[in-house]
């Protein structure tokens, strides 16, 4: 299996220029995080897109000092804190100034495994980072990465794993909003174990 060493960063260019068509080509990347004590990346499985226009988006009202990373050019982080206790990491898309972007839902643990689980306090793989919240804390993710250019190698990238083609891509609402909640903007990787919401297949043998 591949390791962040021979990981190829993503290229601007390549990522689409639409929000939801970025959602779908993140699945199957890599999100690789570079610590003091090493290296811990996962495989992303799980996506949502906050479009232009996207009551449920932040950046839905306008630009503020807290937002601003949204609105920069596509494949640059934005980190906030969601009610006071998770942080989440969401990749800016489209063109500078529209503030639309992906959330980075869930991620299968790859390298760096028993990093995550220092930093989770939990044994489970399955669990490691399945939902945002998780995967943020499992890479140690925080506010002082938000705006980073996740498209060059630096302490929070994202990169081309050892296969992008996830296998079939499941496409359903997205969770846990309340407005324009009916609009088919979550992809995920069906009946993989580290989904976080629907579509997730248990792992056998483990309890779930």
């Amino acid at each position: 299996m591949l390791r962040s060493a021979t990981y190829r960063p993503l290229d601007r260019p390549e990522l689409p220029d639409d929000t939801a068509a970025l959602a779908r080509y993140l699945i199957g990347k890599v999100v690789v995080r570079e610590l003091p004590e090493g290296v811990a990346s996962g495989r992303i499985v799980e996506t949502e897109a906050y479009v232009v226009g996207d009551a449920a988006g932040h950046g839905y009202r306008g630009m503020t000092p807290r937002n601003r990373s949204l609105f920069l050019e596509r494949g640059h982080a934005y980190v906030y804190l969601a009610y006071g206790i998770s942080y989440m990491l969401n990749v800016s898309s489209e063109t500078p100034g529209t503030g639309t972007g992906v959330l980075i839902r869930a991620l299968e643990p790859v390298e760096g495994i028993e990093i995550m689980r220092a930093n989770r306090g939990i044994e489970r793989l399955r669990d490691l980072a399945r939902g945002p919240g998780r995967l943020a804390q499992a890479l140690r993710i925080d506010r002082s990465l938000d705006g980073l250019d996740l498209c060059r190698k630096g302490p929070l990238w994202l990169g081309h794993g050892e296969d992008d083609e996830p296998g079939e891509i499941g496409q359903s609402t997205r969770i846990g909003i309340s407005r324009d909640a009916d609009r088919l903007l979550r992809f995920y990787v069906r009946q993989s174990p580290f989904v976080s919401g629907p579509g997730s297949q248990p792992v056998s043998g483990q309890q779930h």
